[in-house]
């Protein structure tokens, strides 16, 4: 089977809002471009992979609103901002789980979740497919020079691998794959999965290196804050 094209995976993605398969996960919050090694043992996250293995390898990650701890098992509250991703690699394993990565391709917003089904049993949603347009502003290039202070901070294996992904990409995919490097807060996470204003979303990623920054120059010591 070829492996499809950039353009190809986006459109794949783009027809399967409409009905789009969610795995819901409390402690994950994906980026568009970037990949998520997962290990499904669930049996109706099971049957979800299968499905989309069998037809455009996609699903989304979504996040969980709080509270959601008595309903995991259930149907918990999802948070309408969802990362939609693409099977780039699967293996099934002896034990019946299958190991996969996902790499997110766009962001969506949930409009409604689609009635269950007594042959499905995982969870469906129809949302609005929600792509960074191409953005050239002056947020990029603080972003960059504040990654270029960041880099010679951290060990030249990590440093390097960040330069070579972040120099591939620019705009709000750019503010994308630093997040996913730097950023660790759940909630802030999601906060910039949420920001559609690619220039609001480089700035707020730009102040989250800076604060990364910030303590790296603190004296020996110094308390964190």
């Amino acid at each position: 089977m070829a492996v499809p094209n950039r353009t190809q995976v986006l459109e794949a993605a783009e027809q399967a809002v409409a009905r789009l398969k969610v795995f819901p996960l409390p402690s994950v919050v994906l980026f568009p471009g970037v990949g998520l090694p997962l290990n499904i043992f669930e049996p109706r996250y099971l049957q979800m992979v299968e499905h989309c293995l069998a037809a455009d390898q996609i699903f989304a990650m979504a996040s969980l609103e709080p509270g959601w701890e008595p309903h995991y098992h259930g149907a918990p509250e999802l948070r309408p901002m969802v990362c939609v991703g693409r099977i780039m690699l699967s293996e099934r394993q002896g034990d019946g789980r299958v190991q996969l990565v996902l790499e997110g391709v766009a962001r969506a917003r949930v409009i409604k979740e689609l009635p269950p089904d007594s042959a499905r049993l995982y969870r469906e949603v129809q949302a609005q497919w929600l792509p960074d347009a191409p953005y050239d502003g002056p947020e990029e290039s603080a972003l960059r020079q504040a990654l270029v202070e960041l880099v010679t901070r951290l060990p030249d294996e990590v440093g390097g691998q960040l330069n070579k992904v972040s120099g591939r990409v620019h705009g709000g995919a750019f503010a994308d794959v630093v997040a996913s490097a730097v950023v660790t807060d759940l909630q802030r996470r999601y906060q910039l999965l949420e920001e559609l204003d690619v220039g609001k979303r480089l700035r707020l990623v730009t102040d989250d290196v800076s604060s990364l920054l910030a303590r790296f120059e603190r004296r020996p010591g110094e308390p964190l804050n």
